[in-house]
């Protein structure tokens, strides 16, 4: 297992969206999201990842790197994240699939899972009063037992709470409610990566 989620608060390294996966392989969920294997001598860290992507002669491919930890397999998109437009394709066939993106260019932080092809529930972290998809209150039973919402659908944190003490407490409930994890040293490790078509 690896070191949990909540790590992801507060980094400034934290600009590659991430997309956890139960029920496929690592191989094949880059396949899912588009990668083209052999499209990238790998394995690369995180840093190599990005260079890739911001090379000019590379026509600014995007890129996604992928490993496992527990259960579910994950990817960490580099460039545009484009996973979150495939969620119910790559949930296919029964498999979940949960989608953090950090959102750097504009806040706020995003929420998205899916199940079976179908998009079951999202939201902004930070702002879980406003969710949608098929079943848009999912997880209103964890956002009021982990004290994030009342059970109105109305915000329970101080207002003058820091937004990392807010975000952690919501990664804290997805983090426990999928068995999310992922090493804390994830962007330095050389892990196998693929160009997104």
């Amino acid at each position: 297992m690896g070191d949990g989620i909540q790590w992801l608060v507060g980094r400034e390294d934290w600009t590659y969206s991430v997309l956890f996966a139960r029920g496929i392989t690592p191989d094949e969920l880059a396949l899912r999201v588009g990668g083209v294997p052999g499209s990238v001598l790998s394995p690369i860290t995180g840093m190599e990842a990005w260079d890739v992507v911001m090379d000019d002669e590379t026509n600014d491919e995007d890129l996604v790197r992928i490993s496992a930890s527990g259960e579910w397999s994950f990817a960490l998109e580099y460039g545009v994240p484009t996973a979150v437009d495939r969620l119910a394709e790559i949930s296919r066939d029964g498999v979940e699939v949960v989608h953090l993106d950090p959102q750097p260019d504009h806040p706020p932080k995003q929420f998205a899972y899916a199940r079976d092809g179908v998009e079951v529930c999202s939201f902004g972290i930070g702002e879980e009063a406003w969710r949608w998809g098929q079943q848009p209150d999912f997880l209103l039973g964890e956002l009021v037992r982990a004290g994030v919402l009342f059970p109105d659908g109305a915000y329970a944190r101080p207002e003058n709470e820091p937004f990392g003490d807010a975000d952690r407490a919501t990664l804290a409930l997805l983090e426990a409610r999928f068995g999310l994890a992922m090493p804390c040293d994830v962007e330095e490790r050389l892990l196998p990566a693929f160009v997104i078509r």
